[in-house]
């Protein structure tokens, strides 16, 4: 395997999408991103849950919203990701 295949590209960040969970703190939202698989040999169909702490510089997401999540350096201890759109609102909030 040649060192050229294994060089990520610059600018290329991960993004996920997922629904905040907690509000942990000032300017940071905890957001629950769920995965949906198959196994690969008995073919049942498993959803992987995971965690990332985010980023939310204007204290704009609230429990429940859909949010948009992208990779960013470390910003603490805990927050690798930055929140870059909230999709939707939570439903409390629309009532």
């Amino acid at each position: 395997m040649s060192p050229e295949t294994t060089v990520k590209k610059p600018g290329v960040r991960k993004t996920r999408r997922g629904t905040v969970v907690s509000k942990s703190g000032d300017k940071t939202v905890v957001v629950l991103v769920e995965r949906r698989y198959r196994h690969p040999l008995y073919g049942k169909e498993l959803t992987e849950r995971k965690k990332f702490h985010a980023h939310d510089e204007a204290n704009r997401a609230k429990v429940g919203d859909k949010v948009r999540i992208e990779e960013c350096r470390p910003l603490s201890r805990m927050k690798r990701w930055r929140l870059v759109e909230i999709e939707s609102a939570s439903a409390e909030e629309t009532k």
